[in-house]
């Protein structure tokens, strides 16, 4: 089971276990961070799941699709290290990954 630290919008970090499979998203709601409201449910048409991801990941991730593009657009904190959660599927390979919960826009 890949770990997940999820640091909140307070600076606060966690350390979660989720399955393989699962997104970014769904183990950071299923642990109970209510600050991630994920509005859509992972369908990436809403950007309420935006996240900051540690860069050193960077190259683990899934490329970025035009629709995440766009949606991220929209947010008024996207940075380089921005993704939506509901698109980064938890592997093996993601083991320790950091994401930051964006500020709400």
């Amino acid at each position: 089971m890949p770990k997940l630290i999820v640091v909140n919008r307070a600076g606060e970090e966690t350390t979660v276990e989720a399955a393989s499979g699962l997104t970014v998203m769904e183990a950071i709601r299923d642990n109970g961070f209510d600050e991630l409201l994920a509005l859509c449910g992972g369908c990436c048409s809403c950007a309420t799941c935006h996240v900051h991801v540690d860069p050193a990941f960077a190259a683990l991730l899934p490329a970025m699709s035009e629709d995440e593009n766009d949606l991220l657009d929209s947010s008024d904190h996207r940075d380089g290290t921005s993704r939506l959660s509901c698109q980064l599927p938890l592997t093996d390979a993601l083991n320790g990954l950091r994401v930051t919960i964006a500020v709400e826009d």
